[in-house]
């Protein structure tokens, strides 16, 4: 993946980094109903010091723009309904606020959580250094 992702306009270039692109697509999969938590899939996100994606990971090959992102459902839901959910979300908030179209929205199911368990506040998922995009 390159470091940024670009898009031209006839006043100049407007640069977004994938970090920023990562950032919304977590916030909007994680604001979807039956989505406990995001989960890291690389070992290294889960000892660095800063885990970029958080379980989300974009790539862009070509002109394509593809989005992997590993998630925890709550115990009962419809798997493909949170699933297709999250994508319409996930393609929505990136286009509304980046100008950037998805092409692919894959998701990965890690687990299921149990229903006594207590789902994460939305503020724990996303700490400082996840929002932080130095």
């Amino acid at each position: 993946m390159t470091d940024t992702i670009t898009q031209e306009e006839t006043l100049g270039e407007i640069v977004i980094a994938p970090q920023v692109v990562e950032t919304i697509v977590a916030i909007a999969a994680a604001k979807v109903d039956g989505v406990y938590s995001l989960r890291n899939k690389r070992f290294a996100d889960r000892i660095g010091k800063k885990a970029d994606g958080r379980g989300v990971y974009v790539r862009q090959e070509d002109d394509k723009v593809a989005v992997d992102i590993y998630v925890y459902l709550t115990y009962g839901v419809s798997v493909p309904s949170v699933a297709m959910a999250m994508q319409s979300a996930v393609k929505d908030s990136v286009k509304d606020m980046s100008d950037i179209a998805i092409d692919e929205v894959n998701i990965h199911v890690a687990g299921v959580v149990p229903e006594k368990t207590p789902k994460p506040d939305f503020k724990e998922l996303f700490d400082e250094d996840f929002l932080d995009v130095d």
